[in-house]
């Protein structure tokens, strides 16, 4: 899979291909059952499937969004498992917001050149949001690409949504999650240096690099790390370590490893969530602290054990 960063790097062989645009965020099952029909149609078409998304998400840059199921490398290598040719990325800034109806039309008509085009009857672009669905089909007719109506794909009688998946990992619905998300729900970044607190608490910890991300989940969890030479169990925090002196609003993912002692700087792992066992306190010094983690460790130990009895 291909990943192209602006309008100005479509090359011709991008051209002339069939494309879905929407946010993505999670690539649960409601999404993959779109990237379904697209691949199916560019298959008929024999052109390239393309997913058209923006970043920051649009709601990120007007400062009204909710935490994101999956960072962009992470929709990415999801997009790229379910077989999706080409995903093209802009900017979503000012100058994006002001396009108006007719040079989006004209972005997809003459920069990219679509065959056909999936969205939903209720998708919204241009200025304002001032441009719709009927303004695709007008657009259809005119240059001759097809516009398909998405239907929503519904679990338990309710629709399949990023917003509804939120809602369970909130809580502490991991199943419910999974069986929208198509797999559990799990963090993917980098371990990087921390201040080594979690040796002086008795639980060693490997901090995972969350940027600007905020994750959907917040609280102590009994995880899976996947990464490493083999699965490991453990315990991970998400939040903003309100008990020590350097409690951040921004969100911190430490994750203590069972049994393990390795040194994981720099690696890429995926914490795979798996029960919630508590939300992040304020103790009143580091030794209440140190009895809460042992405890969160007993947790979610005998967690595991159930699950998988030796």
């Amino acid at each position: 899979m291909e990943v192209i960063r602006g309008i100005q790097n479509i090359k011709p062989h991008h051209r002339g291909c069939v494309a879905t645009i929407g946010n993505f965020d999670g690539v649960h099952l409601g999404h993959q059952a779109i990237l379904e029909q697209v691949k199916d149609k560019a298959k008929q078409l024999q052109v390239p499937s393309m997913l058209i998304c923006f970043e920051p998400l649009p709601k990120e840059y007007f400062g009204h969004a909710p935490a994101r199921l999956t960072r962009f490398r992470e929709r990415v290598e999801l997009l790229s498992e379910l077989g999706i040719d080409l995903v093209l990325c802009f900017r979503f800034d000012e100058r994006t917001r002001a396009l108006t109806v007719a040079e989006f039309i004209g972005m997809l008509t003459n920069d990219i050149s679509i065959k056909a085009l999936f969205v939903g009857d209720d998708f919204q672009f241009g200025n304002d949001r001032s441009g719709g669905y009927q303004d695709l089909l007008d657009a259809g007719e005119i240059h001759n690409f097809e516009v398909t109506n998405l239907h929503t794909l519904v679990y338990e009688s309710v629709r399949v949504s990023s917003t509804r998946i939120r809602e369970s990992l909130a809580a502490g619905a991991f199943d419910e999650a999974e069986e929208m998300l198509g797999r559990p729900y799990s963090v993917t970044g980098k371990v990087v240096y921390g201040r080594q607190l979690g040796r002086t608490l008795g639980a060693a910890t490997a901090n995972i690099q969350l940027h600007r991300y905020r994750a959907a989940v917040d609280g102590v969890y009994a995880v899976e790390v996947e990464g490493l030479d083999r699965t490991y169990q453990g315990v991970a925090n998400v939040g903003t370590r309100p008990t020590l002196d350097e409690a951040t609003l921004k969100p911190i993912l430490e994750v203590h490893l069972f049994d393990f002692s390795q040194t994981v700087y720099g690696k890429t792992v995926k914490v795979v969530f798996r029960k919630k066992i508590r939300e992040e306190k304020k103790f009143k010094g580091l030794d209440e602290l140190k009895t809460a983690i042992a405890q969160d460790v007993m947790v979610a130990r005998a967690y595991f054990e159930a699950k998988h009895p030796s």
